[in-house]
């Protein structure tokens, strides 16, 4: 059964291009761990401000495996961490994170 983790962002304006670049900065970091499936990320539309990150997981126990592994610790600091530098402010003003399983539908 495939879980679904949607961490959804809000994010100001003008920090879009900000959030996006750092996931892209990152990207492929979660891509061994075990049980994971897929990422996406997705930009609003329309008039809102949330931005939404969708990881896709065999199960429950594999995303927590990762929630409590280093290497989520590692990713979730900016380059400037890393490198031993001050933190960059935070793109996102708040996130709050959805958990789903699949009920239904068509990948067609």
């Amino acid at each position: 059964m495939t879980i679904i983790k949607i961490n959804a962002i809000t994010v100001p304006g003008d920090n879009g291009d900000e959030l996006a670049g750092r996931f892209a900065a990152r990207a492929g970091a979660v891509d061994n761990q075990p049980g994971f499936q897929g990422f996406e990320l997705l930009k609003p539309t329309d008039e809102r401000n949330t931005w939404l990150v969708i990881t896709r997981w065999v199960d429950d126990e594999s995303f927590q495996a990762w929630v409590n592994s280093p290497a989520f610790g590692h990713g979730h600091r900016s380059e400037a961490e890393r490198a031993g530098q001050p933190a960059a402010p935070h793109a996102g003003i708040s996130s709050e994170l959805w958990s789903y399983e699949i009920a239904g539908g068509s990948l067609g």
